[in-house]
C-alpha cells in the first residue's frame, strides 16, 4: 500500500487511553518521540475513574510476580522488578495526591481516581503526546518496517512503532472488545483461552432457591478452589464473602473465581480460624437449654446461623443434640463444597483471564517477537493480577517497560 500525502507521521501511536496506554504514551515522549494517542471513548482512563469506588486502588504493597495468573506467570517478573509499585507511589507523590493504606497492601486515593487520570493526561501533555479521542482503528496494515493505520474518521496514520492497549472484555459497557485479540491474530500471534476474572460466581435455580434468603449477608471467609479429582486445592482467600440473588460475591470469591472452573467445587470457611464444633459443645454444658440457631448465631450472621441449622436438620436446644449434629454443623459452617454453575460473566467482571500469548512477546520490552514495532500491554496480554490494585500495577508497569523503548 502506498503513502498518501495527507498522512500523519508519527513514531509511536497508541491505542487504548487507559492505564497502560497512557503511561506508556509518556514514557516515550519523555524519550523525544513523537506520540498519539488514539481511543474511541469521549473521556480517557474510565476504568481508572470507576475503579475502587471511585477513588482507584492503583497499586499494592505487595505486589510481586506470585499475585498474577496466566499460562506463564514468570513473564511479568521483569516488567514489575524494573517498575515497581514503590516507583509509582513516589509518582503519586510527586503529583501530590494524597492516599491511604486499607487491607492487605491495598492503596486508594485519598479523594478521587479522576486525580490520577488529571495526572496522566497533565503528563503526557508535557511530553507532547497527542490525545485523540472519539476516535477508533477501522484497519491496520503492515507498512515497510512500520504500519499504516486507518482510523474511524477516514483519516491514516504512519507509525514506527503500534502499541496495543485496549484491554480485554471485562465491562462492555465501558466499550470493551476483544479487539486487541483481533490485532494478535491479523499478525499470526497466539490468543490463550480468554473468561471473565474477578467475578462473582453464580447457582443453579435449585441451591439458589434455597439460599436467596441470604442475599446481603456478608461473613470473613476462607475459599479455595477444589478440583476436581485434584490432591491440593488451587489457591485459597481470606476476605468477605457475600451472599447475593445470584450466588456468592464478595471479595473472597472475586479472587477464587480467577482460579475456578465449570465443574469445580469451591470449599467456604465461614468462621476460619474457630473450632466451631467446641464452641458448640462449650455451650452446651455452660446453657444447655439455649437453641442451636442461637449459639450458632454468636459465631456467624443470625440468618445464616438459622439457614445452616434448617439444612442440617439441627433443631431445638442445645443438650439434646448430640455430639454428632454439632460435628455435622461445624462440616457445614467451615467445609462447605459448593458447585457454581457459572459466574455473572464479562457484564461485571474487573478483568479478563487470558489474552495476548506471552510466549510471543519480549518480556523486556512487550514487543511482539515476529512483528518488530508491534507491542501489547496490559490487560490485552496474558497476565492477570488478583483483586486489589495488582491489576493496575501491571497497567503501569508494562507501559512503562513499551515506553523505554517503542
Amino acid at each position: 500500500m502506498t503513502r498518501a500525502s495527507s498522512d500523519a507521521l508519527v513514531d509511536v501511536l497508541v491505542v487504548g487511553a487507559g492505564a497502560a496506554g497512557m503511561m506508556a504514551a509518556i514514557e516515550a515522549g519523555r524519550r523525544g518521540r513523537r506520540v498519539r494517542v488514539v481511543d474511541h471513548a469521549d473521556r480517557p482512563g474510565e476504568k481508572i475513574r470507576i475503579s475502587g469506588g471511585g477513588r482507584c486502588n492503583f497499586t499494592n504493597l505487595g505486589c510481586g510476580p506470585a499475585n498474577f495468573l496466566g499460562e506463564n506467570p514468570r513473564f511479568a517478573t521483569s516488567a514489575l522488578r524494573r517498575y515497581t509499585q514503590h516507583d509509582f507511589v513516589k509518582r503519586i507523590d510527586r503529583a501530590g495526591i494524597a492516599w491511604h493504606e486499607k487491607t492487605l497492601g491495598q492503596l486508594f486515593c485519598d479523594d478521587s481516581a479522576k486525580q490520577i487520570v488529571r495526572m496522566l493526561t497533565d503528563d503526557m501533555a508535557a511530553a507532547g503526546v497527542v490525545l485523540s479521542l472519539k476516535t477508533g482503528v477501522t484497519r491496520i496494515e503492515r507498512f515497510g518496517e512500520g504500519f499504516t493505520v486507518i482510523l474511524s474518521d477516514g483519516s491514516q496514520v504512519t507509525a514506527a512503532s503500534l502499541v496495543v492497549a485496549t484491554g480485554g472484555k471485562s465491562i462492555p459497557k465501558m466499550g470493551a472488545t476483544g479487539w486487541a485479540y483481533e490485532v494478535a491474530r491479523q499478525f499470526d500471534i497466539r490468543v490463550t483461552e480468554t473468561r471473565p476474572a474477578l467475578v462473582p460466581l453464580t447457582f443453579e435455580a435449585g441451591l439458589l432457591e434455597t439460599l436467596t434468603p441470604l442475599a446481603g449477608v456478608a461473613v470473613d471467609a476462607s475459599v479455595a478452589s477444589a478440583p476436581e479429582g485434584a490432591k491440593a486445592r488451587k489457591a485459597s482467600f481470606n476476605e468477605a464473602m457475600l451472599f447475593t440473588h445470584r450466588g456468592l460475591s464478595g471479595p473472597a470469591i472475586l479472587q477464587i473465581s480467577s482460579y475456578w472452573r465449570e465443574g469445580e467445587a469451591v470449599v467456604a470457611s465461614m468462621a476460619p480460624g474457630r473450632d466451631v464444633f467446641e464452641e458448640l459443645k462449650a455451650a452446651k454444658a455452660s446453657n444447655g437449654k439455649q437453641a442451636v440457631h442461637t449459639a450458632l448465631g454468636h459465631i456467624l450472621p443470625r440468618r445464616l446461623a438459622e439457614s445452616l441449622c434448617q439444612r442440617e436438620g439441627a433443631s431445638g436446644n442445645l443438650a439434646d443434640l448430640s455430639d454428632k449434629v454439632l460435628r455435622r454443623l461445624d462440616q457445614a459452617v467451615n467445609a462447605w463444597a459448593v458447585k457454581p454453575v457459572g459466574s455473572e460473566g464479562y457484564r461485571t467482571a474487573e478483568v479478563t483471564l487470558g489474552g495476548v500469548d506471552t510466549a510471543a512477546l519480549d518480556q523486556q520490552t512487550m514487543q511482539a517477537k515476529a512483528v518488530p514495532g508491534l507491542y501489547f500491554i496490559g490487560e490485552a496480554v496474558d497476565v492477570t493480577g488478583w483483586l486489589g490494585g495488582y491489576n493496575f500495577q501491571w497497567a503501569w508497569s508494562s507501559g512503562w517497560a513499551a515506553g523505554q523503548v517503542c
